[in-house]
């Protein structure tokens, strides 16, 4: 009789926990979460695509582009695509054992790293439970060399440990590792470098979309001189395992050529727009900009500041007035102060002239002052002005200046 916990079990028994029940890697953990967090954004932006009514064809074309340089840097960097050879062998499982095995093995270079991964095939195997996936890391100049120290005394599966040693960094006379590990740091530096400059694109994008422009150019030739400084980089011999009758033979993996497409696209794409914003300016645009359809769109400012233009060249009557050139601009500058600077003698010399009232009259009656007091009155409130106004109050007042 069946109880509640042994439903789904061989023989009806209880779960037996005293072995660790390990899998295979299926999947970088890593490489997948940036996949997810950049799919996620880009179907947010094509649910909202739909309500969008101006510069649909740049919006899109700018944010496809960008999510697609951003997660195709941030993948390369970890992803273990670089360099792969795969390979199906019919060989030994054990050193030292006549036991033989029909699997899939496939080494996966990376920028750091080495992924080695075997799989037995249902053909002539006692068993299929054999699904390796190692990863042997190189971040510092010993490190593969422990980490292969370390798969002798685990045991790992003949062919894994073959494949390992040849990357083996200054061990008995191979150096592919050392060179793999040269290449790797080079990309490594170059895509960080491209990834900043990816970043500092989509700020421009939104900010000044031509400099934008300028920094998608050059994130684009960094992503090509990676992956030609990486194809330089690599052993001038080829890398050939040889194990068990099989072959091995490296060539460049997804990493390598979604980089160069990437680039390509990127490069292309800056060229574009750029020679576009010098033939005519200000006419890329996207509704991802800070100030759009705004009264401080540059846009309208600039439609506002050609419109000021126009009105200014017309004259009185309405019509336009023919574009002078900068001589005639100059001649006329100058004629207009020859203009206004008059003549001495052109000037009217009124001193003798006499104030004979007072320009306004007040329509209520006041109290009477005296005279020294209309005076003050007329001098601070009159807009004339007294030429003798700092002389005595009871002197004679001349006649104002004006």
């Amino acid at each position: 009789m069946k109880g509640w916990f042994d439903a789904f079990r061989n023989d009806g028994g209880p779960t037996l926990y005293n072995f660790s029940n390990r899998t295979a890697v299926t999947g970088d953990v890593t490489v997948i979460t940036f996949l997810v967090i950049f799919a996620t954004l880009y179907v947010a932006f094509l649910i909202i695509f739909p309500g969008i009514r101006k510069e649909r064809f740049t919006t899109f074309c700018a944010v496809t582009l960008s999510l697609l340089v951003g997660a195709t840097i941030v993948i390369s960097l970890f992803g273990s695509g670089w360099h792969i050879a795969e390979s199906t062998i019919h060989g030994t499982y054990r050193a030292f054992s006549n036991e033989k095995i029909s699997a899939h093995l496939g080494a996966y270079v990376g920028l750091q790293h080495i992924n080695i991964s075997l799989q037995a095939l249902p053909i002539n195997n006692s068993t299929i439970d054999i699904d390796y996936n190692e990863r042997f890391d190189w971040v510092d100049s010993y490190q593969m060399g422990d980490s292969f120290q370390k798969a002798l005394v685990r045991g790992l599966p003949f062919p894994v440990l073959s494949v390992a040693e040849y990357f083996t960094v200054g061990q008995d006379g191979l150096a592919w590792g050392g060179q793999y590990r040269a290449a790797g740091y080079f990309a490594i530096i170059m895509l960080w470098t491209a990834f900043a400059f990816w970043v500092l694109m989509n700020l421009m994008l939104i900010v000044v979309p031509r400099y934008g422009a300028l920094l998608m150019t050059a994130c684009g030739f960094l992503l090509l001189a990676t992956v030609c400084g990486y194809f330089g980089m690599l052993p001038e011999t080829p890398l050939v395992i040889h194990i068990e009758g099989a072959t091995l033979s490296f060539r460049f993996g997804w990493c390598y050529w979604l980089i160069l497409i990437a680039g390509s696209i990127c490069l292309t794409a800056g060229v574009i727009i750029t020679t576009i914003e010098i033939v005519n300016p200000h006419s890329f645009s996207t509704i991802l900009e800070i100030d759009y359809d705004t009264p401080y769109d540059r846009h309208i400012i600039i439609e506002d500041s050609r419109g000021r233009k126009h009105q200014k060249k017309k004259n009185s009557t309405g019509l336009e007035e023919p574009d002078e050139g900068i001589g005639h601009r100059i001649l006329r500058r100058l004629s207009s102060k020859q203009r206004e600077e008059k003549p001495e003698s052109s000037q009217v010399d009124n001193r003798n002239f006499e104030l004979s009232e007072v320009p306004w009259r007040y329509s209520y009656r006041q109290k009477p002052r005296s005279i020294e007091q209309d005076e003050s009155i007329i001098a601070y409130s009159s807009p004339l002005r007294y030429d003798n106004h700092h002389h005595h109050h009871h002197q004679k007042s001349q006649a104002p200046v004006w």
